[in-house]
């Protein structure tokens, strides 16, 4: 009876994984220095915007919103899955380092955005935790509303 149980819960619960492709490329990435570390070392060119001793903030390569920055912790962290309380200082400066460029880039008062990638399914590529400041601009939803909208048509055919 156990064994049943455990079978009926496991569809319910959804089981997730990464692919295999996805696996074998952050795999190779994590094996090597990540191209922030390589700004932080000053071996790549950024234009830095904001430094202390926890986090740098520079201006990405491809912007995707009129003030576009990205705010990364010096110590590399691949995936918000390896953060640990030993972090939390860190953290914290990522947040207090997202206010003061939202201050000096005019976007403190008319909103900004604060996004963190984690890993496949939100299409993270670089595996060194980093935060994306975006405003400048009407951000609309933070992801694609197809699944919301799906759901909300089959939610109204069950109620006819």
């Amino acid at each position: 009876m156990k064994y049943i149980l455990l079978l009926l819960f496991i569809p319910v619960c959804g089981v997730y994984a990464q692919s295999t492709e996805y696996a074998k490329k952050k795999a190779e990435k994590l094996a090597v220095k990540s191209p922030f570390e390589k700004i932080i070392d000053r071996e790549l060119p950024a234009t830095i915007v904001y430094e202390n001793e926890y986090v740098i903030g520079f201006v990405p390569l491809g912007g995707q919103a009129p003030v576009h920055y990205l705010i990364v912790p010096k110590k590399r962290i691949p995936t918000v899955n390896e953060v640990t309380e030993d972090d939390i200082v860190m953290l914290g400066h990522m947040f207090l380092a997202a206010r003061e460029i939202a201050r000096e880039y005019g976007v403190d008062e008319t909103g900004y955005r604060l996004a963190i990638n984690n890993n496949e399914d939100s299409g993270q590529s670089v595996f060194h935790i980093h935060m994306h400041l975006l405003g400048g601009m009407k951000t609309g939803p933070m992801v694609d509303q197809t699944w919301r909208n799906e759901r909300r048509g089959k939610n109204e055919e069950e109620n006819e």
